[in-house]
């Protein structure tokens, strides 16, 4: 097949583009500013449905789109409309961001030409590939979430007008918190061009996640004014940094939405290859956004594939995230582990080191998929999201799946004789409540976003301590903290990939609403400035900690047997008298205590122990001694980790770690 976009030759720029049942297709040139419609030429059939054109005197710059023709009947998958400027589906850079505008979504012939709507593609010369450097993000690292403009709108040290861009991720002050976390990769959530629902702009509202794009490579001007360049700058100093760029990509569906939605891009071109459509012509809705990509068309496989190419190639990055990842395994609607795209990413030369990550879930038949993912596809683990709340909300029997969730998971991914775990261990993310929030309230607050409440999800898992909300009650206030740091606690003391989003480690609020998706306002705009510095302190404790001891960030399954070269099992679950375990114990619904022991902590083959007291009362907890070793606080008591000299309080974690007598104790305390 023909490449497709526009490419820079030495003749001029050749377009090109491909759809199987389009009669004509053009390319429309555009004055420099892109608003004048200067030429509309007809691209030639090259076979397979390609279609291209060599044309000659034009500079890197120029504006362009393009228009097909050919059967207009919805019903049947047909929406071809010359009079809808259509965006390259290849395009590496537009000129202006997207805006909804009722037009877009007009019949043919009952709507005007929408060139002035759309942005432009530009076509742009790419630069010389980028070294090819191993990902620096490992599986058992730290993920820190975040959405780029939210995350640093309101940050005091970013010069205002790098404010809520991708270089303001590279500002100094910026990788200086990144490395007080100890964060070995960010997530960024979606940086593609991506266009608001038609429901928000009469809102007054606007798509703050991005989780609704247009076309996969070009790069949102809201986030990226400086193009390619920019992200390819930023990931190269994170990486200087130590730290590691996964995307966030979305190829599970487009913001062209169901048949009542705009014409834009691949809808225009060849909606029946690109989109999934039922036998009688509906389009399949499997994302519950209005339509679902063909992630089984050869077409759209490569596309994918030449998207995370482009991104490895030219920006360097580590890895992606996959929303909604079902959706890519589909074959003919169901989803198969070894579906040709899937193996396709897995196996691609460029692609098969990086960092793979699969959201396991769509809202398809069949389309929860927790673990059924094959290597090396990490998966999001809502499971362990929540187990931990459940036990954190003191729910009835809930000590076996606490203690399964920090082992890594196997009943879930010690599957096919798998000896590592590929969960992604998360207690909140972008979409549901913030981790601050869960302990404040107990049902969601979503009226901002204009559904009256109706959107987001009913069951959260979550508490108040007493008060729904705001509270000045000094004892609600101190029990909220402690119930924010045990959640933290328990996160990093899981094995595995753990992931953390932004502002979760300084008490971040979204006042309960738990689908901010709308809300490019205070609600999502970190307050740096008023952020719980002591929490956030007891964070990058933690982090400080699970650096510095192995087993905790292992992804290997948990046998209860020594490891090789080692006289003590790798984990002992004991009781708060330090006793191991029993059948009695584990189906007791009323116990929320246990110490998880991990062998291999330290040196001299020393013990790490994770002492959990999930109960309102405080409880006095013993610790079995070895000969020539003593029991230590891996982290200090002003920074949240106490020690077993005193009874542990109610609802609470404590880190104690094991060293030879007389041998020097190290603490988790940050330095800074």
């Amino acid at each position: 097949m023909t490449s497709p976009g526009a490419t820079i030759t030495n003749e001029g720029i050749r377009f090109a583009a491909w759809s199987s049942s389009a009669r004509r297709l053009w390319v429309s040139i555009f004055d420099d500013a892109g608003e004048r419609e200067i030429d509309r030429l007809e691209l030639q059939p090259e076979g397979e449905g390609s279609r291209a054109l060599l044309v000659t005197g034009l500079p890197s710059g120029t504006r362009y789109g393009f228009r097909a023709d050919g059967d207009y009947a919805p019903e049947r998958g047909l929406w071809f409309d010359p009079e809808k400027l259509l965006t390259d589906p290849y395009a590496i850079e537009i000129d202006r961001p997207y805006q909804f505008n009722w037009r877009l979504a007009a019949k043919r012939n009952e709507g005007a030409d929408t060139a002035a709507l759309m942005p432009k593609a530009v076509v742009v010369a790419l630069p010389q590939p980028a070294a090819l450097l191993s990902p620096v993000f490992k599986p058992g690292g730290l993920i820190y979430e975040l959405n780029v403009r939210s995350f640093t709108r309101l940050h005091p040290d970013v010069p205002e007008a790098q404010r809520g861009t991708i270089a303001a991720l590279a500002h100094p002050a910026v990788i200086e918190h990144l490395q007080k976390l100890g964060v070995s990769a960010v997530e960024l959530m979606p940086i593609s061009a991506s266009i608001d629902e038609r429901h928000l702009p009469p809102l007054g509202l606007h798509n703050a996640w991005g989780y609704n794009p247009v076309t996969f490579m070009a790069l949102d001007p809201r986030l990226a004014p400086g193009g390619l360049a920019e992200l390819r700058d930023t990931v190269a100093a994170l990486r200087k940094a130590g730290i590691g760029t996964i995307l966030d990509l979305v190829f599970n569906h487009t913001g062209e939405s169901d048949r009542f939605g705009p014409t834009l891009s691949l809808r225009g071109l060849d909606a029946q290859a690109y989109y999934r459509h039922e036998p009688d012509g509906r389009l399949v809705n499997d994302t519950g956004t209005g339509n679902t990509i063909a992630c089984d068309h050869p077409v759209v496989c490569e596309m994918v594939l030449d998207t995370l190419r482009h991104f490895v190639r030219h920006a360097g990055v580590d890895g992606f995230r996959f929303d909604l990842a079902p959706v890519l395994g589909r074959v003919d609607g169901t989803f198969d582990p070894q579906a040709p795209l899937l193996q396709a990413i897995a196996g691609d030369p460029l692609l098969a080191d990086r960092v793979l990550i699969a959201e396991p879930w769509d809202i398809g038949p069949g389309g929860y998929q927790l673990g059924n993912f094959s290597r090396p596809f990490l998966e999001w683990n809502d499971r362990c999201r929540d187990d931990v709340r459940r036990f954190w909300r003191a729910d009835a029997g809930t000590l076996g799946t606490l203690a399964t969730r920090l082992a890594g998971s196997s009943d879930v991914f010690a599957r096919a004789a798998q000896d590592k775990s590929r969960t992604v261990n998360f207690i909140a993310a972008h979409d549901g409540m913030t981790l601050a929030d869960l302990v404040a309230y107990e049902q969601k607050h979503n009226e901002a976003n204009g559904e009256q409440n109706r959107d987001g999800h009913g069951d959260n898992l979550s508490w108040n301590n007493g008060v729904e909300g705001e509270t000045d009650d000094a004892s609600i206030v101190e029990a909220r903290l402690g119930d924010r740091r045990a959640l933290l606690a328990t996160l990093f003391a899981s094995r595995g990939t753990i992931m953390l989003t932004a502002g979760d480690e300084f008490g971040r609020t979204q006042d309960g609403n738990n689908n901010a998706y709308a809300q490019d306002n205070a609600i999502t705009w970190l307050d740096w400035a008023g952020r719980d510095q002591a929490l956030e302190r007891y964070a990058a404790a933690l982090s400080a900690l699970r650096r510095a001891v192995p087993a905790l960030s292992d992804t290997r399954f948990l046998s209860g047997q020594p490891q090789a070269g080692s006289d003590v099992p790798d984990v002992a679950w004991l009781t708060e008298s330090g006793a191991p375990l029993g059948e009695t114990d584990w189906n007791d619904a009323r116990r929320h205590r246990l110490a998880m022991v991990l062998g291999g902590a330290s040196a001299g083959d020393g013990r790490l122990a994770v002492v959990v007291n999930g109960d309102r009362r405080q409880c006095v907890f013993t610790l079995p001694e070895r000969t020539g070793f003593r029991w230590h606080a891996a982290i200090e008591a002003a920074d949240g980790g106490g020690d077993l000299s005193r009874p542990v309080p109610g609802r609470t974690v404590v880190f104690m770690i094991e060293r030879k007598a007389g041998g020097r104790t190290r603490s988790g305390k940050d330095k800074g």
